[in-house]
């Protein structure tokens, strides 16, 4: 198996948030993936195959993290329609099959990819009891995401609550399927973005998950409305940072950002 590590999300090595990217001919058994996203040790690792000619979308997509599969994942289906473009094995936009139905990815002239995902369902609910004390602050408002992207988003008070969070994972992580993403409005959009993120992850073994695609499809629509405006950009302020720029389109919502190779390597068993 030829294996990549991407960094997505960004435009230069060592940022963004890297994932693993495998293509193979053929999904081999799930306990064999799961092994393999475990050695990568990434929050996910993308294993994709092609399909026939003629269906409704080109490739297989599937992720995991190192402790189990997920059903939505930005930033390694980003890098994998990045390898696919970058080594000549699909041109244009190219629609992966996936557990969240087909999602598409297009590149862009300027050297972006778009994805076009489902938009995650905003529910307003009351503050659970103890998710002050596990993140480390209080929240102005709660939202569920719905179940494919299965967190609760916070919104806190400002940027730098979001930036000098340390919560208590254990904590928190009774408290959602996947975990908390924690937002504020943007201190100073003069920066180049319009809100910031954090996301936490320990029910699916990621401590801070560097960027998260699959977060903002609801961070799109909850800054969305309140800053009037459907084109948008999100910096999630981890420690290896990364910016994804988003387009509300009702149902669906684009997430575009760029993507680098750092390895390119070969797994030997």
């Amino acid at each position: 198996m030829r294996i990549r590590i991407v960094d997505a999300f960004t435009d230069r090595p060592f940022a963004g948030n890297p994932a693993g990217v495998l293509l193979l001919d053929a999904f081999p058994d799930d306990d064999r993936l799961q092994r393999v996203a475990l050695e990568v040790n990434h929050s996910e690792t993308a294993f994709a195959h092609r399909l026939p000619a003629g269906g409704e979308a080109d490739w297989a997509l599937r992720w995991f993290t190192p402790a189990t599969e997920v059903a939505m994942c930005g930033h390694a289906t980003l890098a994998t329609a990045h390898v696919l473009h970058t080594t000549g094995g699909h041109e244009g936009p190219v629609r992966f099959a996936t557990r969240s139905g087909v999602l598409t990815a297009t590149p862009r002239e300027d050297g972006t990819i778009t994805l076009d995902f489902p938009t995650a369902p905003l529910t307003p609910v009351q503050t659970p009891a103890g998710v002050a004390e596990a993140l480390g602050a209080e929240p102005r408002t709660v939202l569920d995401t719905g179940p494919d992207i299965g967190d609760l988003l916070v919104e806190v008070a400002d940027e730098k609550t979001v930036r000098v969070l340390a919560p208590d994972l254990r904590a928190l992580a009774a408290h959602s399927e996947r975990g908390v993403i924690a937002t504020a409005r943007a201190e100073d959009p003069a920066r180049g973005y319009d809100y910031v993120s954090r996301c936490f992850f320990p029910n699916v073994g990621i401590d801070e998950d560097p960027v998260t695609g699959s977060a903002h499809t609801a961070l799109a629509p909850f800054w969305s409305e309140r800053l009037g405006r459907p084109d948008l950009t999100g910096l999630q302020a981890s420690s290896r940072s990364g910016r994804v720029r988003t387009e509300l389109r009702g149902e669906r919502t684009l997430l575009s950002g760029h993507a680098v190779t750092v390895i390119d390597g070969e797994l030997l068993v």
